[in-house]
């Protein structure tokens, strides 16, 4: 995403407003789901303002995908100088700054949020940085921040105010000793020696790839069966292989038990399932990455009685809630968690509730993971085919018979394509290896266009490009690959 504005934005754009302003849609929050959101209302013509606990963007901006994905960046670029050589490049003695890098990922976080900023002026969005609450139905007051005290009228409420990490009963997170998702992307002038990560999901995953990459010790453990448990179990059987390649100690079916922090290290317990004995370990520092829990938080008064599931808001599929008027869309309504979902969640539910058409509940979506090597996948997996007892075919073609994959010096990983044995319906596919998440979205679009594997062969591919491994997996459920 590029915008073609590099200037600060200035509260007091929004200045000067009459506090007894009506608003046709205020959002609360600001993250994918928010900015977006209030941004469509804004292109509608509508009258709205968008209330955020800390700046534009969110977590996801702010603390989330985007500063995540700088320092994945950075990780793979110094991981290729370490390979230079196998390219007929000499890079002699590369080392790296590790503050440099954090900063990075900072100002890039920074630029994109300006980014939103600058979108939110162009559609007239009133922005205003703040804990909003919904005291009655048709009514927001902002409880904390500059604007503290001010009260607005509005016909809608969207809320948006996401999740934020779960956090592990009585073991206080200091952004030293124990950290979540959040701590380990403060500025910090050097990688921890050594470092345990709790929870093997995407997050997990991606921060073992970063502090290894950089030197770190990692070990990473995971209570389910295999890391990445969304996926499909031969992409996670394989990614767990190439981890432990890279030098990363994977523990699956594992517990932690008996954390003790100390003043310089922290020391805990691994408990595999089914074994008597358990495994002393110790580390400099633990990150927590065990998932998320709803964000809702002062955001509801007593007098506004939302129906909830888990803490996480119900809504129907114009995306509103129990309460006439009040919607909810991203992360706060529940599972898959993801940025690319929670915008498009957004953006359906002010088309419906403005009387525009609208797309509904989410359907098909790509997920992804960006460690190396990355991970992306859509639809069903191969274990979900066989305990609904589908009858199924599956193709598969793997990068080391891409000629491009294998001219890049990046041929690790598959794709693998699962359908229907007899119509050639895509089920779901799965992705391992370099650019998968650049690559699913022409499954995806297959698959919201009812497309078979059989019309996916048959689509010319250029030469030489990755994409040409989705054609092949697509021949080979036919039988007609032709480079393996």
């Amino acid at each position: 995403m590029r915008f073609p504005f590099d200037g600060a934005f200035h509260r007091s754009d929004v200045g000067g407003m009459a506090e007894n302003t009506e608003y046709d849609l205020i959002v609360i929050g600001g993250g994918p789901a928010g900015y977006a959101g209030a941004i469509r209302a804004g292109q509608l013509g509508k009258k709205v303002a968008c209330i955020e606990l800390e700046r534009a963007g969110g977590t996801c901006l702010n603390w989330g995908c985007i500063p995540t994905k700088a320092l994945l960046k950075s990780a793979e670029f110094y991981r290729s100088l370490q390979k230079a050589d196998m390219f007929g490049v000499s890079a002699k003695d590369v080392s790296f700054d590790f503050g440099k890098v954090m900063d990075r990922s900072r100002n890039v976080a920074g630029q994109m949020a300006k980014g939103v900023e600058f979108l939110f002026r162009k559609n007239k969005v009133d922005y205003f940085v703040g804990r909003a609450q919904v005291t009655v139905p048709g009514m927001v007051e902002i409880t904390d921040g500059e604007h503290k005290g001010k009260f607005f009228k509005t016909k809608n409420v969207l809320l948006a105010t996401g999740c934020k990490p779960r956090r592990l009963p009585d073991l206080p997170v200091d952004g030293q000793r124990v950290m979540t998702s959040r701590e380990a992307l403060e500025p910090r002038q050097s990688p921890p020696k050594s470092i345990v990560i709790i929870g093997a999901g995407a997050i997990g995953v991606e921060f073992a790839y970063f502090f290894n990459a950089f030197g770190s010790k990692v070990t990473l453990v995971e209570m389910l069966p295999q890391v990445v448990p969304v996926e499909d179990e031969e992409i996670s059987k394989a990614l767990q292989r190439s981890f432990e390649k890279q030098g990363i100690s994977v523990h699956v079916n594992t517990k932690v038990e008996n954390v003790r922090v100390q003043k310089d290290k922290v020391e805990l317990t691994l408990v595999k399932a089914g074994e008597a004995n358990s495994t002393e370990i110790e580390a400099e520092t633990l990150l927590i990455a065990v998932g998320v829990v709803p964000n809702l938080e002062g955001t509801l008064s007593a007098k506004v009685k939302l129906e909830l599931e888990r803490g996480y808001v119900k809504v129907n599929d114009n995306y509103e809630s129990n309460v006439k008027g009040i919607y909810a869309a991203g992360d706060i309504i529940g599972p898959p968690w993801l940025a690319h979902v929670a915008t498009f969640e957004a953006v359906n539910a002010v088309n419906a509730m403005f009387g525009h058409h609208h797309l509904g509940r989410v359907k098909i979506f790509p997920g992804a993971t960006y460690c190396q090597p990355q991970i992306a996948s859509t639809g069903i997996t191969e274990q979900d085919a066989k305990q609904k007892g589908l009858s199924y075919k599956i193709g598969k073609f793997p990068f080391t018979a891409s000629g491009k994959a294998v001219a890049a010096g990046d041929s690790e990983g598959f794709v693998k394509v699962i359908s229907d044995a007899k119509t050639g319906e895509i089920y779901g596919v799965h992705i391992l290896g370099n650019e998968a998440p650049e690559l699913i979205a022409e499954y995806v679009l297959a698959m919201n266009m009812e497309a078979s594997v059989d019309e996916v062969h048959r689509s010319i591919h250029a030469h030489p490009t990755l994409s040409e491994a989705l054609m092949e997996a697509a021949a080979a459920t036919l039988g007609e690959a032709i480079h393996i």
